[in-house]
């Protein structure tokens, strides 16, 4: 039994159904969304989608992730970014629509919502891939698996203008970032300081972003005006502490419902393919439940913390308020190390 029919739920449903388990899925939403921002696929989950079967997607479903520029809020560069490997780019929608594509009818069940742990069927193994705000989560583990706020807001969308590469600008409390599309246009993402957001501003996003990145340099302030407001998603950020365990019986976590993240180091969706193929992995090959989740547990806990801990730390240094400069000189000597070692 898979509670969520994300990125981590559907892996796990293509994995295990691939290794020869019944599956059936269970999402509260009641049908696939037709929007969503673009996901770095880094190498590591590149390799994970082929093992998915997925290989047409990585091909051609995809964009190569450029290199691109790290900015001060007036258009001075600070860094030369390069991306961590073959990375690629892929639209949410897309993703999701592959991982779902070729599931047998009736593994899939839109609009079918856990509202409790108890209430769902007996299964010989609960797999809880529902979220940050995970009911299996909460109601298993208890309210010390609780997600803790960031104090940050997140502004997502897609812009109508073409892609002038990966950049992100960074200022006094607030970024700014764009990537590449498939479709030619722009992914958007922003994040700021909560304060700097008054609730009832989450109305109108892109009057809010004109606010918070008024005068900073044109390449920003010109894609605000594009953005399609249809596409905008805002939302307070949140992370889960590190669990000592991601396992409680014949029930385990997967994906944000594991260790969610701060969106800075763009490996969330990354690290939920990882957690789906390596689950699907050891309960293929173990010789019973409770093994195969000890050794799930045992490979992916550690690593996912590592990741948890540095995004949030991410966080926190391109959205500080104060000692900006500091900040700012401290990476623009780094870039100048790191391009003579090139």
């Amino acid at each position: 039994m898979v509670v969520g029919g994300g990125i981590a739920g559907l892996a796990v449903a293509r994995a295990l159904l691939a290794g020869g388990w019944d599956v059936q899925v269970r999402e509260r939403a009641a049908a696939a969304p037709s929007t969503g921002a673009s996901l770095g696929m880094w190498p590591h989950a590149v390799a994970a989608l082929e093992q998915l079967g997925l290989r047409d997607l990585v091909r051609a479903g995809t964009v190569a992730a450029s290199s691109g520029e790290l900015l001060r809020p007036d258009g001075r560069r600070l860094v030369h970014l390069e991306p961590p490997g073959p990375a690629r780019l892929v639209a949410r929608p897309q993703l999701l629509a592959a991982l779902a594509e070729g599931l047998p009818p009736g593994v899939l069940r839109w609009g079918a919502p856990a509202l409790s742990a108890a209430e769902l069927p007996a299964a010989d193994v609960l797999v809880a891939a529902d979220g940050v705000g995970s009911v299996v989560r909460r109601d298993v583990f208890g309210p010390a698996s609780a997600p803790r706020p960031l104090g940050t807001v997140a502004v997502r969308g897609t812009a109508d203008v073409p892609p002038a590469g990966m950049s992100e600008t960074w200022g006094a409390g607030r970024m700014f970032g764009t990537t590449a599309r498939l479709d030619g246009r722009t992914n958007v993402y922003a994040c700021f300081r909560s304060a700097l957001a008054a609730p009832a501003e989450a109305a109108d996003p892109q009057e809010l972003l004109r606010r918070v990145f008024a005068g900073w340099h044109a390449g920003v302030v010109e894609t605000v005006e594009h953005l399609q407001p249809d596409s905008l998603d805002v939302r307070p950020l949140l992370d889960l502490r590190p669990l000592r365990s991601t396992v409680r019986g014949t029930t385990v976590l997967v994906g944000d419902a594991a260790h969610a993240m701060a969106p800075n180091l763009g490996r969330g969706a990354c690290e939920s393919l990882v957690d789906a193929v390596v689950l699907a992995r050891h309960l293929v090959a173990a010789p019973d439940v409770a093994t195969a989740l000890r050794g799930y547990d045992r490979e992916r806990r550690r690593p996912a913390a590592r990741l948890v801990r540095a995004s949030r730390l991410l966080n926190r240094v391109s959205t500080a308020e104060h000692l900006t400069g500091l900040r700012d000189g401290a990476l623009a000597l780094t870039g100048r190390v790191l391009a003579g070692r090139r």
